[in-house]
């Protein structure tokens, strides 16, 4: 249980680091970035399997999809908040 765990935060902060350098942000720091990546992880996972009936993958593929769901959720989270 504990190298899940583990696993859900690398992919977290990777993708929140990738998610701040696509939407050119300032960034939120370390930690929010791994939220950021999580949630962007989850939106991103409902989004294949539901949408692209997409499986999961290996690292990779989980890393891209938590990218591609942390870009979505940072938009939204700046259309809502008038933050560019």
């Amino acid at each position: 249980m504990g190298h899940g765990i583990i696993f859900w935060i690398i992919v977290g902060l990777i993708a929140g680091f990738l998610t701040g350098k696509i939407m050119k942000g300032s960034g939120y720091g370390a930690l929010m970035d791994i939220i950021v990546g999580i949630i962007g992880a989850i939106i991103g996972g409902f989004i294949m399997s539901h949408l692209f009936g997409a499986g999961g993958g290996g690292l990779i593929y989980s890393i891209l999809v938590a990218v591609f769901g942390a870009v979505i959720f940072t938009f939204l989270l700046r259309l809502i908040s008038g933050k560019r």
